[in-house]
C-alpha cells in the first residue's frame, strides 16, 4: 500500500495545479475534491507531469481531443488523466461550462 501525500504536499500540489483557464481549473477542482484524500507521491508526479502543459495543451486532453504522447504516456500519467476525465453523475455544471466555455446558448 503506498501512503497519500501529507498535508504539506497536498497542499504544494494545489497550488502548483493553478491554472489561468477555468475550464481546466474546473477539472482540477473537481478532481482534487473527488480524490485528494487517496494521492500518492505517484499521482502527485503524474499531475505536475500534466501542469507542464499549456492550458490549451492540457484542455485537449481533458476534453480527450487529444491523447498523452511521448515522455507524458505513461501509465501513471494516463491513470490521473482518467481521474480528472471522469465526472460525477449529474455533474451538469461541468458539462455546460465544458462544452460550452463562453456561457452562450447551443
Amino acid at each position: 500500500m503506498t501512503t497519500p501525500l501529507d498535508e504539506r504536499a497536498l497542499s504544494k500540489l494545489k497550488w502548483r495545479c493553478r491554472r489561468g483557464m477555468l475550464e481546466n481549473d474546473l477539472f482540477i477542482e473537481r478532481f482534487f475534491v473527488r480524490h485528494e484524500g487517496r494521492l500518492t507521491p505517484r499521482h502527485a508526479d503524474a499531475l505536475t507531469q500534466l501542469m507542464d502543459l499549456s492550458d490549451n495543451d492540457l484542455l485537449d486532453l481533458l476534453l480527450r481531443r487529444k491523447e498523452p504522447a511521448d515522455d507524458l504516456d505513461s501509465p501513471d500519467v494516463r491513470e490521473v488523466l482518467g481521474m480528472l476525465r471522469t465526472q460525477p453523475p449529474g455533474d451538469t455544471a461541468t458539462q455546460r461550462s465544458t462544452a460550452n466555455p463562453q456561457g452562450n446558448p447551443t
